[in-house]
């Protein structure tokens, strides 16, 4: 029986070439694996038929837009996760769900290797082959680009040889990965860390100097999952979408960044998240008077940990499934409203209610209804500050000997 090799396939130039370029390096047969995280663009239907185009000998397509935004962007925004504070995972978590979906199309059509589409100096290479690793201990991984040195111009001279039914003369200068949870840009004229972003690289967001008028949302959560815009129930692929709208159209979620690579390099990345941005912000003030202090603490380590190992290719790790485990009993009591202003590029939080808040209002007044017990303080900042006091003196007392 031929050797049967699943690729992971966007319908781009270098994945469709792919088809036929691994076929003729290794002699197997190809199965093109489309899986649609909200990335938008393209029917499903006509990416499949341009991979049978392109020689593929059976294409596979998954619809995963709800399952990637119930199962990976909810964790993420429970987490509230941003890799070194800034980046909210946007193609980190959709590896993951990919990985899911290669592994399942490589059972169903007994494949027995794993392409995918990444280069030598990139995270994703790590993402998808520890997934597979992890999901598909058996299966082979190869990588046309990096293990079979397929270029970019040798994949334009291989698509015209063969006539493939791809565009290949398009320029973009830049490299792009998007989905729901929002979009990345990197690579050509941005690697230059002193370049400004120019205007032409956005999609998912409007120039904020030139805002339309102040747009007022509210935002409600169940569990530390929304449920809710504006009083209208919506799944969390509802939530994303309406607020990518909403929060692009102020220029919410622009991020310009220089991250630190797994591979040990700095890489310059520009993202647009106005979805992820808006609901990561209002969801961490909703957690701000519903979680406990010593426990929200906590959790903000938790969550910095969190958004390293995913960042990293961890997903199916122990150790992020004990994290997920301690995540998800903090959002027992994160249910409430937040309303929030998008207007120039911000996601301001104003307002917020809970029935499990801890805020109490006869504490926190300074008015008449105060109910806290001011004598107490004297008693508590002595005992606070004793292991400091008797520290102190003893640095005083060595000092003068």
């Amino acid at each position: 029986m031929t050797e049967r090799i699943v690729l992971a396939y966007s319908g781009g130039l270098d994945t469709s070439v792919a088809i036929g370029w691994i076929g003729e390096a290794t002699g197997a047969e190809v199965i093109a694996v489309a899986v649609d995280v909200g990335q938008g663009g393209e029917s499903l239907e006509t990416i499949r038929q341009r991979a049978l185009g392109c020689g593929a000998v059976e294409a596979y397509v998954a619809d995963a837009s709800d399952e990637f935004a119930n199962e990976y962007c909810v964790p993420t925004l429970k987490a509230n996760a941003l890799y070194q504070g800034h980046y909210p995972l946007v193609s980190a978590i959709s590896r993951p769900v990919i990985v899911k979906h290669l592994v399942k199309a490589a059972r169903e059509f007994g494949a027995t290797t794993v392409a995918h589409g990444c280069t030598g100096k990139g995270n994703d290479q790590v993402r998808f082959e520890v997934g597979i690793q992890t999901l598909g201990p058996d299966l082979k991984c190869i990588a046309p680009v990096r293990d079979l040195a397929l270029t970019r111009d040798k994949a334009i001279a291989f698509a015209e040889e063969k006539g493939l039914p791809i565009e290949t003369t398009k320029k973009n200068p830049y490299s792009i990965d998007q989905n729901v949870w929002g979009r990345a840009v990197e690579t050509g004229y941005l690697e230059d860390i002193w370049n400004a972003p120019t205007k032409d690289i956005y999609d998912y967001t409007a120039t904020p100097e030139f805002p339309p008028a102040p747009d007022e949302v509210i935002i409600s959560f169940e569990a530390g999952v929304p449920v809710a815009i504006d009083g209208v129930k919506v799944t969390p692929l509802q939530a994303i979408k309406e607020l990518n709208r909403r929060a692009g159209a102020q220029g919410v979620g622009r991020i310009d960044v220089v991250e630190d690579r797994l591979v040990g390099i700095k890489s310059r990345e520009i993202y647009e998240a106005p979805g992820a941005m808006a609901l990561i912000t209002a969801h961490k003030h909703l957690e701000d008077i519903t979680i406990e202090r010593e426990q929200a603490r906590f959790k903000a380590t938790v969550g910095q940990r969190w958004a390293e190992l995913v960042y990293d290719g961890q997903w199916f790790s122990p150790l992020k499934r004990s994290l997920d485990a301690f995540i998800e009993d903090t959002q027992k009591y994160v249910s409430g409203d937040i309303r929030m202003t998008l207007q120039g590029g911000q996601a301001i939080v104003n307002g917020r209610r809970s029935d499990t808040s801890l805020y109490d209002f006869s504490l926190a007044t300074y008015d008449t209804g105060d109910t806290f017990d001011q004598s107490m303080a004297k008693g508590f900042i002595e005992l606070w500050g004793m292991s400091a006091k008797v520290a102190s003196g003893r640095d005083i007392r060595v000092a003068g000997k």
